[in-house]
């Protein structure tokens, strides 16, 4: 017995067809189209199965599943579209606290003995000081450029 039945409506079922011919939604977007097209109840036809929907869409009965249940509780454009990721997988190691450091450090006299500062030195000069655990010294190249400044 299922727990999530799909009626789309006639407005919906547009939109779905709507989705599906549009050519700049990502393939994986228009299975599930397809899948909420499949399993949708209104037409009073007989219902395919899981196994034959699975097989013709080249999904799993996991993401029939899910889809089915994101439509029913969250609605369709939630069902189609992937959700936008809230916060990024790393955050991000260079925040404006460490920029303020690093041209700080650019923008001082070079070392002892050094007409200027290396890319190298800048990184190493950062980490002593307790700004970050660990930069590259790409990194600190990057946030120059970033700032348009030079190490002169």
């Amino acid at each position: 017995m299922q727990k999530y039945h799909i009626n789309l409506s006639s407005e919906e079922r547009k939109r779905v067809e709507k989705h599906l011919r549009s050519k700049k939604h990502s393939m994986e977007s228009k299975k599930r189209a397809y899948i909420l097209l499949d399993l949708d109840e209104s037409l009073g036809t007989k219902l395919p199965t899981l196994k034959s929907i699975s097989a013709r869409r080249g999904v799993s009965d996991v993401t029939i599943y899910k889809t089915r249940k994101q439509y029913v509780e969250e609605g369709l454009d939630q069902a189609l579209m992937r959700k936008k990721r809230e916060t990024p997988p790393v955050a991000a190691k260079v925040t404006g606290e460490v920029e303020a450091h690093i041209i700080a450090c650019a923008c001082s006299a070079p070392p002892e003995g050094f007409t200027r500062w290396s890319m190298q030195k800048i990184a190493d000069k950062i980490v002593l000081n307790g700004v970050v655990d660990s930069i590259s010294d790409e990194t600190v190249r990057l946030v120059l450029k970033k700032h348009n400044l030079s190490r002169t």
